[in-house]
């Protein structure tokens, strides 16, 4: 029965074996890692956030772990596209999808990191046009859907792969970002980032982080990321790719029932190990077998 059960999922021109996907950020920097991670079970990976130069990111401490998930100001620390081409050099072979995650202060440095992924054998590029901790970058591009608009054109007019958007739950209205993205054409939408947050050390009286604030991720913020794909599989004709909270197969499977195509994980690895991809994907079968589905792709959306 379980030979019989399909957990494949595709994404624009991209297939993927299963819906998990290494978020960005994590285990993802250099070759061996990537091919680690992989070799786990995981369906795709996302790249570390490149830009143009090499950054140290944000001075320690840039981690701290809360009750309830973990709090990260790490400030897009990379080796720039130069060096890390020379990682994704080693991964030609790979046949499973491998998307590049990019960022930059504006359109031209993202059209500079992407067409150099792209060159390398990157399969998608994800626009961070999210991350809540690095001054310049991220979010404070991500929040303006004219600037949102401009990058994805930009990208899309010089790169032939699939662009997709990660997109943040720290704004406002979440839809408006959206929309914006899917009339600048993006092949996916990545929903959510991270959560800006804080944590403040009572002894020392001061915020823990050097960064005073970070992202919190873990399983206090799948709600926050659950309702956020919901509501735009409602508005969007094109996929969506969950991420946050997301550490079992139930987690998963409420994701898809909300809308979401795929999902990409980051904090479960240090909950459950580099297994847990392939525990999650077992969690699922058990799940569809005991429901009576035989392909993950039936119950995409079924909670509307």
């Amino acid at each position: 029965m379980q030979d019989q059960i399909s957990l494949s999922t595709h994404i624009s021109r991209l297939s993927f074996l299963n819906p998990t996907i290494l978020a960005s950020g994590i285990m993802d920097e250099d070759a061996e890692s990537i091919n680690r991670i992989l070799q786990s079970g995981a369906g795709g990976i996302v790249t570390k956030s490149i830009g143009i130069n090499p950054n140290k990111g944000h001075a320690n401490p840039t981690f701290v772990e809360l009750d309830h998930g973990i709090l990260n100001a790490m400030g897009l620390p990379n080796p720039g596209i130069n060096e890390f081409k020379n990682e994704l050099d080693k991964l030609k072979t790979i046949t499973q999808p491998i998307i590049g995650s990019v960022y930059g202060k504006n359109e031209h440095e993202f059209i500079e990191v992407a067409t150099i992924m792209e060159q390398s054998g990157i399969k998608a590029i994800e626009l961070n046009l999210s991350c809540p901790h690095a001054s310049g970058y991220g979010l404070e591009l991500g929040q303006d859907p004219e600037m949102i608009q401009t990058i994805i054109q930009s990208v899309k007019n010089k790169v032939k792969i699939p662009v997709f958007v990660k997109l943040s739950s720290n704004v406002n209205n979440i839809s408006i970002l959206a929309e914006a993205a899917a009339n600048a054409h993006a092949d996916a939408i990545v929903a959510i980032n991270t959560v800006k947050a804080m944590a403040i050390n009572t002894e020392i009286q001061r915020p823990v982080l050097s960064n005073k604030t970070g992202g919190y991720s873990g399983k206090a913020i799948k709600p926050i990321g659950l309702r956020a794909v919901y509501d735009l599989y409602s508005q969007l004709e094109i996929p969506i790719i969950g991420v946050g909270g997301i550490t079992t197969g139930l987690d998963v499977i409420e994701y898809l029932m909300a809308g979401a195509q795929a999902v990409e994980i980051g904090s479960a690895i240090y909950y459950r190990g580099i297994t847990v991809f392939k525990e999650i994907c077992k969690e699922i079968t058990q799940w569809l077998q005991i429901h009576n589905y035989y392909n993950i792709r039936d119950i995409i959306g079924v909670a509307h």
